[in-house]
């Protein structure tokens, strides 16, 4: 089974958490060989991805937007092998509120959100508060 879009309680539940405080959203994209757009363009999702990206990008720096940390990730060393990630990546928005006034956008919505569904064969996005840093891991 395949994750794309939040489903309605994930993301009511997402509304119920603070809105006020700075999120960092975790993401790890799977993307389609083929991206899966209605009139069968021959591109590939990770070429879809990066038309998301462009036309995500005016609302997402609007909104307050930063990506923090990007990755390429080569291998599951603890986890479940089949699920392997062609991108990773942090982004910290102001607050969920900043979040929720992005992907409600009616041009990320119209301009945007049609690229990701194309693009992504799965994914994974986690709401994280951020936490202070040090050199210990607990």
């Amino acid at each position: 089974m395949s994750h794309i879009d939040p489903t309605r309680d994930a993301f009511t539940l997402f509304k119920g958490l603070d809105r006020t405080q700075p999120v960092e959203m975790l993401n790890l994209l799977r993307f389609r060989e083929i991206a899966a757009y209605p009139d069968d363009g021959k591109i590939s999702g990770e070429d879809a991805y990066k038309t998301y990206g462009r036309e995500s990008a005016p609302v997402f720096a609007r909104v307050g937007g930063k990506i923090i940390w990007r990755g390429l990730p080569l291998l599951t060393l603890i986890g479940p092998a089949e699920e392997r990630w062609d991108m990773a990546f942090i982004a910290a928005y102001p607050s969920a509120n900043a979040f929720l006034e992005m992907v409600t956008d009616p041009h990320y919505q119209t301009h945007a959100v049609p690229h990701r569904q194309a693009a992504v064969a799965d994914s994974r996005l986690v709401r994280h508060a951020p936490l202070p840093v040090g050199d210990m891991f607990g």
